[in-house]
């Protein structure tokens, strides 16, 4: 996946998630470190988009905590962190979404639909919240 094809909200949301995995002593940057990030951008478009869908966001914001609660700490190799399988996986089925919109550019709103569509642990969180494929 080419980086420049990333709009920079996005782009920043990556980054903010490699730090959130950081300070979690996370190995893996995983979907959800993604979507907490996405959440927590100023300015960002996805926050507003779920809540004008009718996403209950303290449940997913909930969920989304619970999540990276579970996920494995490491030690030893402080700051070594890499992008998971499933994030590989979400931006890859994001980036087909994009293409077959006719898009030249990846945003963060696809991210949403891309983790409903690949049925991954995120998409379950932000159905459970209330997210309809339909209402996004």
């Amino acid at each position: 996946m080419r980086m420049e094809k990333f709009t920079t909200p996005l782009s920043q949301a990556l980054q903010d998630a490699q730090s959130f995995a950081v300070g979690r002593d996370h190995q893996l940057i995983e979907p959800v470190h993604l979507m907490s990030a996405l959440l927590e951008q100023q300015g960002g478009t996805v926050r507003g988009l779920l809540t004008k869908a009718g996403v209950n966001m303290n449940v997913l914001r909930s969920q989304l905590g619970e999540a990276l609660d579970r996920l494995p700490t490491v030690e030893g190799t402080p700051g070594e962190v890499h992008g998971s399988n499933e994030l590989g996986k979400l931006l890859n089925v994001t980036d087909k979404l994009a293409q077959q919109r006719g898009d030249k550019f990846i945003s963060s709103e696809l991210i949403v639909l891309a983790a409903l569509q690949a049925k991954s642990e995120l998409g379950r969180i932000l159905e459970k919240a209330g997210t309809v494929k339909g209402a996004i």
